[in-house]
């Protein structure tokens, strides 16, 4: 027996609603953005925002997932196209660097600036756990190419990995404070040097200034 559907139907693209969400959590912050923020920048009503997100806490969620599967994937993507961890995280650096500074979107990382000065610590949790996970992960990467000779076996995998945690950061925050893609690159070349010197020649790729450029960027 056929159903009768009731309501109204949507009446707006919810992809493209969830990327103005995203650009705006991006651009201020969750604490800083508003209900009236959101739908404002997404084009709906209170009501359409709740039925089809759910409350602020759980659209923003929504909007991380997203980032991190679109601009937030370039980075691990880049780590795992390296030959090695160093290969990788030179790169990542540089794709950092570029994708920091892109005009097309907000500056920095969503990740990284998005819960600054936030008063929920409910979701303060949600992105550092995030985070602290990825430094799990490429400390675990460090750590296989040590056992696999292609960094010296007296490399600290844990404090390379809070070390480069610590760079990105740093660079998100140097681009939100307006600098530009030249001065991330010399921060990643500069941060590269801080890496142990390999104990076989040619066991690393090269330096952050050499590494290939970043797909689709000049």
């Amino acid at each position: 027996m056929a159903t009768t559907q009731r309501g109204r139907p949507r009446s707006f693209d919810r992809d493209a609603a969830l990327a103005k969400a995203v650009d705006l959590f991006w651009e201020h912050g969750y604490e800083a953005t508003s209900v009236a923020d959101l739908t404002a920048a997404m084009g709906i009503r209170p009501p359409s925002l709740y039925a089809a997100f759910g409350d602020k806490r759980t659209l923003f969620r929504e909007a991380v997932a997203s980032y991190r599967q679109t601009y937030g994937s370039l980075l691990p993507r880049a780590l795992d196209e390296g030959p090695t961890v160093r290969a990788g995280v030179a790169r990542m650096l540089r794709t950092a660097a570029a994708e920091y500074t892109d005009a097309a979107h907000p500056w920095g990382c969503l990740l990284i600036s998005a819960t600054v000065n936030c008063t929920s610590p409910e979701v303060e949790q949600d992105l550092r756990e995030i985070r602290n996970a990825n430094v799990r992960t490429l400390e675990s990467r460090i750590r296989a190419d040590v056992a696999a000779g292609h960094e010296r076996p007296e490399s600290d995998a844990a404090a390379l990995a809070m070390f480069t945690a610590t760079v990105l950061q740093g660079m998100s925050q140097r681009a939100r404070d307006g600098a530009g893609r030249a001065e991330l690159e010399q921060v990643a070349a500069t941060a590269m040097l801080a890496w142990p010197a390999p104990e076989k020649p040619g066991a690393a790729a090269a330096p952050a200034g050499a590494a290939p450029p970043v797909p689709g960027r000049p």
